[in-house]
């Protein structure tokens, strides 16, 4: 079932929840954050919900502004406006700790979500996480394009329609870089990626794991893997490490 919450300005954020067992108290909740253009019905998040609902964790889903079922226009969204939504629907129904979960997108966003938790992040799972890919994922061309206020249009391996970056949402992200200094994030981290994925380079997941001031972080690498990274081993694979870092929480 969808449930929405409004922000401050009215708009309405879709959002699924699922609260824990009795016996799993003060556990951290799951938060998964989307890729680019995804959304909670996607099936790595579906997947994750359902694990959790059937194991009795606690589990939070939403669509960014734009996305989905929640309310705006997807032109408008920025990492920093999705931020401050996933920011605010966590005050607002997640109490406790939290193992953010991010997907591609999502990867880079959960860090800039778990810099502003401080101590309440308990943990991190990227899926293909994509930090920085406004930088390193487009040309100069292309880089030039945005910056004179122009929309980019790329091949959708995914659908019928191009995938458009937007001036605004490259502009913000530029000024969202992590991958040029130390990222002050200190908790375990965990991140899944494929080495033949087409989107994200397989050696980001090593530049991250560099940049994270965390020990305790660990690079899974499937040589067979694409970025989606959605078929069921990979699946049972996320699902088994969501399981130890709520485990080690």
């Amino acid at each position: 079932m969808t449930d929405f919450f409004e922000m401050p300005n009215g708009r309405k954020i879709a959002f699924r929840l699922t609260h824990g067992s009795a016996s799993n108290t003060g556990a951290p909740t799951l938060v998964f954050l989307p890729g680019y253009m995804s959304d909670m019905a996607g099936s790595k998040a579906t997947a994750l919900f359902e694990w959790a609902q059937a194991n009795g964790h606690a589990c939070l889903l939403l669509d960014y502004s734009g996305c989905g079922e929640s309310d705006g226009d997807f032109a408008d969204g920025t990492l920093s406006r999705w931020r401050d939504e996933v920011l605010a629907l966590m005050d607002a129904k997640v109490q406790g700790p939290a193992v953010l979960v991010g997907s591609s997108m999502g990867g880079w966003l959960m860090l800039l979500v778990g810099l502003a938790l401080g101590e309440r992040l308990a943990g991190m799972v990227g899926i293909a996480a994509a930090p920085d890919f406004t930088e390193w994922g487009y040309s100069a061309d292309q880089k030039a394009m945005l910056q004179a206020g122009e929309t980019v249009l790329e091949d959708n391996p995914y659908g019928p329609e191009p995938t458009p970056i937007y001036a605004a949402f490259w502009a913000d992200a530029q000024a969202q870089r992590l991958l040029g200094a130390p990222i002050p994030i200190a908790c375990p981290v965990t991140l899944l990626q494929g080495q033949r994925d087409a989107d994200v380079p397989w050696e980001t997941a090593l530049r991250l794991a560099d940049r994270l001031v965390s020990d305790k972080v660990l690079v899974q690498l499937a040589k067979d893997g694409d970025h989606r990274l959605s078929r069921p081993e990979d699946v049972a694979r996320l699902l088994a490490i969501v399981e130890q870092h709520l485990l080690s929480a």
